[in-house]
């Protein structure tokens, strides 16, 4: 079962999300995690899905919302997914996958685009099979503030 977090749900999620940014070897922290995911849900700043497997949630998908000039349409970032570790291989990936591409139709976007690393074999060939295409057109640049 697949449901969009919602501050009634939010406790579900703070530890998947805390486990997410660990798996990418930040610091665990609970309360900052809570803060940072309510916000996102008070502001309407970020879609959340959550998938459950009978009760317990075991994943969840963030997008957030952009804007193509060009195409003069919504585009969705995929930012977040993430499956606990005992969950995986299942096929929860895809579900929360479909789940992101309904939001995409629901709300008239032209894509969705998501950012991951040369060396994630696994999530490569995730996104090839739920029908993304890697595209060779353009680079990926990132200016810091650090």
């Amino acid at each position: 079962m697949i449901k969009q977090v919602t501050l009634e749900t939010l406790q579900d999620l703070i530890p998947l999300f805390d486990a997410y940014r660990q798996f990418y070897e930040k610091d665990s922290d609970l309360k900052l995690a809570e803060e940072f995911l309510k916000l996102r849900i008070v502001h309407n700043e970020s879609v959340i899905y959550m998938i459950y497997n009978e009760d317990k949630a075991v994943g969840f998908v963030q997008l957030y919302p952009s804007f193509s000039s060009t195409r003069l349409k919504r585009f969705w970032i995929l930012n977040d997914l993430f499956v606990s570790p005992d969950f995986r291989g299942i096929g929860f990936s895809k579900q929360l996958i479909e789940e992101a591409k309904n939001l995409c139709r629901k709300t008239d976007a032209c894509a969705m685009l998501l950012e991951t690393s040369i060396n994630n074999s696994i999530g490569n060939s995730l996104y090839k099979q739920t029908g993304f295409e890697l595209r060779d057109d353009a680079n990926f640049y990132e200016w810091s503030t650090k």
